[in-house]
C-alpha cells in the first residue's frame, strides 16, 4: 500500500459526525452520556462541546484527586450548577449516577451534566436506573468514512483513504500513524493492554489469555453465525453459556458487535443465530495478524472484513429507533443487512469487488422482507442503477453514497 499522508494529524481535527448531535442534544437535556471504546476520541470531542460552555469543569475519574470531589458529591456539584460539567471515565465511579438524580431534579437545566464512559453493561444499567427521563445516550463509534474523506479529494484519492481506513481502521491515532507499521503495532498494543487492564477495570473477570483466545476466534469467524457450541468446544470444552458470557462482555465494551437476524412472517425457516463481528477493522486485521494491505487483500477474511466495515459504516449512520439485522433463510435467500425504520425497508448486500453481481437468494430476501430500496455496496468510483420493478429499486453503491441511500 502505498502510504499517503493524512492532512489530518491527530484526532481532534477530523470533523466528527456526534458533534452536531451531542450539542443540539445537551442544549436540550440535562445530561447526556457519551458512550465509546478507549482510545476512540472521546475527551477530544467533549472538550469541543464544553467549547461552548464557559467556565466548563472537568473531572478525570481515573485520578483519585478528581474521584474524591465526588465522595460527598453534593457539594461539588451543588458548587458548580452554573457550570458544565464533565465526567470523564464514569465507569469508575458508577454510583455518581445516584447523586445526579437528585441534583438534576433540584435543577432541571439543559447542559448540566456530559458523562463520558467506555461502555459496559454494568455502566448502562447503573445510569438506565438513576437517571430514567433525564439522560441522552450517544455513542461514539471509531471513524467512519465521511469523517475521514476530504470534499475535495479526486476518485483516486478517495480510493486511497478509503484503503486506509479499512486497513487501519478508525481509532484515530492508528490512522493518523506515519506508517502502516505503526498503526499494526499501535493496535497490537491496545489489544494488549484493553484484555490485561481496561476488561478488568471494567469489571469483567475473565483471564486475559482465556478472552485473548476467544476474541482471535471470533476474529475468524468474523461476519459469520454464531454458534457458541463450537467455540465451546475449541476452547476447551467450556460451557456455551460461559462462551455467550464473553461475548456479551466484548459487545458490552463495543469490541465485537452482534447483529440479530430480521425475521417477518414468511414461513420460511429463517437463520435464528446472530452474526458476530469486530467492529473495528484495524482490530480485527491485528487479530488476524494482517499488517499491511498486500497481506489483507490476499487473506480469504479479505470479503468478510470488508463487510464488517461497510456495516459499521451503515449502523452509524441510522438514527435511534431503526432496527438493524440481517437476513438470511435456509434455502439460502439472504441480505447482509436490513434496515427498517418507521415504514420503511432497506436492504444492504455487501460485495467486495468493482464488478458486483448478485444471486437469486438476494432477489428472494428483497422479495421476502419487502425493501422499498436496496442496495449493492461496493467499492466502486461511482454507483449505477441495478434493477427498478414496482416494489422496490436496486442500485449499486460506493461507501460514500450510504447516506444518500439511507435519506431516501
Amino acid at each position: 500500500m502505498n502510504e499517503t499522508k493524512s492532512n489530518l494529524a491527530s484526532g481532534h481535527e477530523f470533523p466528527r459526525a456526534l458533534l452536531q448531535t451531542a450539542t443540539e442534544q445537551l442544549a436540550f437535556s440535562p445530561a447526556i452520556v457519551l458512550l465509546g471504546p478507549r482510545q476512540v476520541g472521546k475527551t477530544t470531542l467533549a472538550k469541543m462541546i464544553a467549547a461552548g460552555y464557559p467556565d466548563a469543569v472537568s473531572l478525570d475519574l481515573q485520578l483519585a484527586g478528581d474521584r474524591q470531589k465526588l465522595v460527598d458529591g453534593s457539594g461539588f456539584l451543588q458548587a458548580n450548577r452554573d457550570k458544565l460539567i464533565v465526567l470523564d471515565e464514569v465507569q469508575y465511579v458508577p454510583e455518581v449516577f445516584a447523586q445526579l438524580r437528585p441534583e438534576i431534579d433540584a435543577l432541571r437545566r439543559p447542559g448540566r451534566f456530559l458523562l463520558l464512559g467506555s461502555a459496559s453493561g454494568k455502566l448502562l444499567q447503573q445510569s438506565s436506573e438513576s437517571l430514567a427521563g433525564r439522560v441522552s445516550y450517544l455513542e461514539l463509534t471509531p471513524l467512519q468514512v465521511r469523517e475521514v474523506m476530504a470534499p475535495d479529494a479526486n476518485a483516486q484519492m478517495t480510493l486511497l483513504t478509503l484503503q486506509k481506513l479499512w486497513l487501519r481502521g478508525g481509532f484515530p491515532v492508528s490512522y493518523t500513524a506515519p506508517t502502516d507499521a505503526l498503526s499494526f503495532t499501535w493496535r497490537s498494543d491496545f489489544i494488549s493492554t484493553f484484555l490485561n487492564r481496561d476488561v478488568r477495570e471494567l469489571g469483567v473477570n475473565v483471564p486475559a489469555q482465556t478472552l485473548h483466545r476467544f476474541w482471535r476466534m471470533t476474529a475468524h469467524l468474523h461476519g459469520q453465525l454464531f454458534n457458541a457450541s463450537s467455540i465451546a468446544a475449541s476452547l476447551g470444552g467450556i460451557s456455551h453459556t460461559t462462551v455467550a458470557r464473553y461475548l456479551d462482555a466484548l459487545v458490552d465494551t463495543m469490541m465485537l458487535r452482534r447483529l440479530e437476524p430480521h425475521f417477518v412472517n414468511v414461513g420460511k425457516r429463517l437463520v435464528k443465530s446472530p452474526k458476530v463481528y469486530v467492529r473495528d477493522c484495524g482490530l480485527l486485521h491485528a487479530l488476524l495478524n494482517l499488517p499491511d494491505v498486500n497481506s489483507l487483500i490476499g487473506h480469504p477474511m479479505a470479503g468478510h472484513s470488508w463487510e464488517g466495515l461497510m456495516v459499521e459504516q451503515i449502523c452509524g449512520l441510522v438514527p435511534k429507533g431503526a432496527d438493524v439485522g440481517f437476513y438470511r433463510t435456509a434455502a439460502g435467500a439472504e441480505l447482509d443487512v436490513v434496515v427498517e425504520l418507521g415504514s420503511k425497508k432497506y436492504g444492504f448486500e455487501i460485495k467486495f469487488s468493482s464488478a458486483p453481481t448478485v444471486t437469486k437468494g438476494f432477489w428472494q430476501a428483497c422479495q421476502d422482507v419487502g425493501v422499498q430500496h436496496a442496495y449493492v455496496v461496493a467499492p466502486v468510483r461511482q454507483g449505477w442503477p441495478m434493477k427498478s420493478t414496482a416494489s422496490h429499486t436496486v442500485d449499486v453503491i460506493s461507501p460514500l453514497q450510504l447516506p444518500w441511500a439511507l435519506a431516501r
